[in-house]
């Protein structure tokens, strides 16, 4: 850990290239857990770290630095939090090839099991959790390469995949597809495709909604751009199969539709949001589902499965605390600000919030440079990361607030500015 001087500066940039400095807060005193979190189920969508000194450019196949990919996994589970693996924010669709994506699953799936071993890391788990308790990774269709595939194709694609995660012992979550959503022509589609999936899982999957925003490939999903009518088939697919469903990930920042569904849900079907806008309120709910026995009250609130708690783990870690000791307040609170931060890294385009996500893992010391397979970190402005940098600091979420600043300076040094930053 770097030292914390005092009064350290922070540098930073606007839009209109001006440069500022405001005064760097201390470290977030956000400690690990030392019990299991029993109030939420939370899930931190990870992303990917490259070798340095590999072939980042659009369209090469991934070459991942596997040390520092996994390391940052351990760090999840340190805080209690599971890991959702091989999705979007993994750059699935966005550089994460087929070949990366299975051994990235296989890879985390062995780290998961190794985790279990640990002391340190089983006793932030219920007794008795297994591999898909720390680590569920998404199945989809993408390893066909084709544009076009029948319905029986793209099913065949899918059990390819899931057969492949389950044999690894992570959970599985059937992510959306691009190749169903260009095939499908009526919600029977939907239906017909997700059944068959569904009667090969050998454990209950994840089902998961991402909407537009996150990728433009997928509207229409469900059968329908009319939000409550695709939630009619979701729920028909869940309602003919719940055993075979753990839960629904929601990722259409579209929190009313979110709470709709989840009010609907078969007892023992859980609501994962993936609403990285709205996560506070849906998390905490009313605060009927955290009575002070510590019982989870079905459909009154929603569990996580966030790229966001990628960037606020810590934060995310704690506000399930606060909320395991009865301080709803609390945990909003917490988690209001990590929604701020959120907000920020997911903004339009918001399927370039991945490029946050590097950012901070950068920032806050668990990669070495800020890269990203296909060249995405060149994807935000300088000044857009200027700004995530100072609500993490202003938030918390600067792990090393002193290390943050040195290597926030000198990549503002490196494109041009003079930067004194330091302390005063």
């Amino acid at each position: 850990m770097t030292a914390m001087p005092d009064q350290l500066r922070l540098t930073l940039l606007d839009e209109d290239g001006s440069l500022r400095e405001v005064d760097l807060g201390g470290a977030a005193s956000f400690p690990p857990p030392s019990a299991p979190l029993r109030s939420r189920t939370v899930f931190a969508a990870v992303h990917v770290t490259p070798q340095v000194h590999g072939d980042n450019t659009p369209g090469a196949p991934a070459d991942i630095d596997w040390d520092t990919t996994l390391a940052f996994r351990r760090t999840m589970w340190r805080r209690g939090l599971g890991v959702a693996d091989a999705m979007d924010t993994a750059q699935r669709n966005m550089g994460l090839d087929a070949a990366a994506t299975r051994e990235l699953i296989a890879r985390s799936a062995d780290a998961a099991r190794a985790a279990l071993a640990d002391p340190e890391i089983a006793a932030v788990f219920p007794a008795g959790a297994q591999v898909r308790d720390l680590v569920v990774a998404g199945v989809s269709t993408d390893q066909r390469a084709e544009t076009e595939l029948s319905l029986d194709q793209i099913v065949d694609a899918y059990t390819e995949q899931l057969a492949a995660t389950e044999a690894t012992g992570a959970g599985a979550v059937l992510m959306a597809s691009r190749h169903l959503a260009r095939a499908a022509r009526s919600a029977a589609d939907y239906e017909d495709v997700y059944r068959r999936v569904l009667e090969t899982a050998s454990e209950p999957v994840v089902l998961h909604w991402l909407g537009t925003a996150f990728d433009p490939n997928l509207e229409g999903y469900f059968g329908s751009v009319d939000t409550a009518e695709a939630s009619e088939t979701l729920l028909r697919i869940i309602g003919e199969y719940p055993s075979r469903i753990r839960g629904v990930k929601m990722s259409l920042l579209d929190d009313a539709a979110e709470v709709a569904v989840r009010e609907r849900l078969p007892e023992g079907v859980t609501m994962f949001t993936g609403d990285d806008f709205h996560f506070s309120h849906l998390i905490v709910g009313d605060g009927t589902g955290t009575p002070a026995d510590g019982a989870r009250v079905h459909g009154a609130y929603s569990d996580a499965l966030l790229g966001a708690f990628a960037v606020t783990a810590p934060a995310a870690s704690a506000a399930v605390q606060a909320l395991d000791a009865g301080d709803a307040d609390e945990a909003r609170r917490i988690l209001d600000a990590s929604e701020e931060l959120a907000r920020h890294v997911f903004s339009a385009p918001t399927y370039h919030y991945k490029t946050g996500v590097a950012f901070m893992a950068w920032l806050n010391g668990h990669q070495r440079a800020f890269t990203m397979i296909g060249g995405l970190h060149s994807a935000r402005s300088l000044p857009h990361l200027s700004r995530t940098i100072e609500l993490a600091a202003a938030t918390g979420d600067l792990e090393d607030p002193a290390l943050a600043a040195e290597r926030w300076h000198g990549m503002l040094r490196l494109n041009g500015y003079d930067v004194q930053g330091g302390t005063r």
